[in-house]
């Protein structure tokens, strides 16, 4: 059984990131959508919350299955019998990030590949931080998150009535 891993922080989980995971279910047999747990990372959602998220988002899924795991990605390929990794890439910016990673994990785990897909172009501008700035501010994500996540991403990071911030508009004219 050929079995990958999708490893990221998914805080949260995007349609770029559920893209990646659809076409890698028909790339291999089973696919592990991994939150890795990076403790230089101030996440703005649990542990538990980002997999349950991820969970709903991959329901209608064959073949997908969510873990998080706190230590060496190499070291969970290796346990879980993984045949590959793998990544988005967005940009040429994201490359040489991964492309370092991708060469640390072959030196760790020889046999394992790392298998880059290139995002959606309707996905190329998309990420978690991109997420959480505009849902932090009240804006509209529907088009970057599974529309199933919309109310929940929204309820935790949206500003609320009565907050401390600004929550209307305010005009710099003069």
């Amino acid at each position: 059984m050929s079995l990958a891993v999708c490893p990221g922080s998914f805080d949260p989980i995007t349609r770029g990131h559920l893209d990646i995971v659809r076409r890698a279910s028909v790339l291999f047999e089973e696919v592990v959508v991994l939150v890795v747990i990076n403790p230089d990372k101030h996440c703005a959602f649990t542990i538990d919350e980002r997999c349950d998220m991820i969970r709903q988002a991959t329901a209608g899924i064959p073949g997908v299955r969510v873990d998080s795991y706190y230590g060496l990605l190499a070291d969970y390929v290796r346990a879980a019998g993984a045949a590959a990794i793998v990544k988005g890439l967005r940009a040429m910016s994201d490359f040489e990030y991964e492309f370092q990673m991708a060469l640390t994990n072959k030196s760790l785990i020889p046999y394992a590949e790392t298998v880059f897909l290139t995002t959606s172009v309707e996905n190329m501008y998309v990420s978690s931080s991109l997420v959480r700035q505009v849902a932090g501010f009240g804006g509209n994500i529907s088009d970057f998150v599974p529309r199933c996540l919309v109310k929940t991403i929204m309820k935790r990071l949206a500003p609320q009535p009565g907050e401390d911030g600004k929550t209307e508009a305010v005009s710099h004219e003069h």
